[in-house]
Formats: C-alpha cells, sequence, structure tokens
C-alpha cells in the first residue's frame, strides 16, 4: 500500500444529485475529490501506469476525479472518495508476474491423442450402412 499525501488531495463540497428531499437539496454532503497525479509523489511506475490506464476518472491533464455521494455526512464521504483513491493507486501499484510458458506432459498428451481417436471411431460409426466388404 503506497501512502497518499493529504496536502496533494482537494476537496470540495458539492450538493448530492438524486431523491432525499430537503436534506440533499440544502446540504452540501456530497464530496468531490481531486488528486494531480503528475504532481504527486507517487513514485514514477505507478503514475506512468495510472497515466496510461483508461480509467474514465482521469481527466486529459492527469486529474483524478472522485465523487462520493452515498453517505449522509460529509466526513463518510471523505473517507469513501479517500478509500476509492487509495484503492485505485493499490491497483497501479500492482503488476502481476511475467507468465512463464509449460509445455503439456507427455502423458497428457497421449490422453488427448486417445480421446481424439475414441470420438473418431464413435463418429466413423454413425455413417450409413457401416463398412461393407463386397
Amino acid at each position: 500500500m503506497i501512502p497518499i499525501d493529504p496536502a496533494e488531495l482537494t476537496f470540495t463540497a458539492i450538493r448530492a444529485q438524486g431523491p432525499g428531499g430537503q436534506n440533499v437539496n440544502k446540504v452540501a454532503t456530497a464530496v468531490q475529490l481531486r488528486f494531480d497525479i503528475a504532481a504527486s509523489s507517487l513514485p514514477e511506475a505507478v503514475r506512468l501506469r495510472l497515466l496510461a490506464g483508461s480509467d474514465s476518472r482521469i481527466s486529459r491533464e492527469g486529474v483524478i476525479v472522485i465523487k462520493a455521494q452515498t453517505a449522509r455526512t460529509q466526513e463518510r464521504n471523505r473517507a469513501e472518495a479517500l478509500a476509492r483513491l487509495q484503492a485505485l493507486v493499490d491497483a497501479a501499484a500492482h503488476v502481476d508476474p511475467p507468465r512463464r510458458p509449460t509445455k503439456p506432459t507427455r502423458a497428457s498428451q497421449r490422453r488427448r491423442l486417445d480421446h481424439k481417436s475414441q470420438r473418431g471411431a464413435i463418429k466413423a460409426g454413425r455413417g450409413r450402412g457401416g463398412l461393407s466388404t463386397d
């Protein structure tokens, strides 16, 4: 897990969308988090993988914009937005090990060929008339 410097984050309180009555119309509980990838203190490899990704939350300028509005309080939405950003950075930091191709064993090749010949014999026996020795 790569720590994210809180000084590099910009939080903006906005009004949430959708149903919710008077509270959602009056109180700015939704949170918009902005994180500039290029100006961040992330390792270079993680930054490049984030910018190369095709996530719709990353703008052309290289700014991640995350909007959290599911909770009723601004603090919970702020924590949710931060957790989503951390998950995005952690996913970019994870690199799968390179795949080493392997060869099938001799026994598995033999089983495959035996099964093929059995199936071929079954299908050959389905024909009309069968084999005649006239």
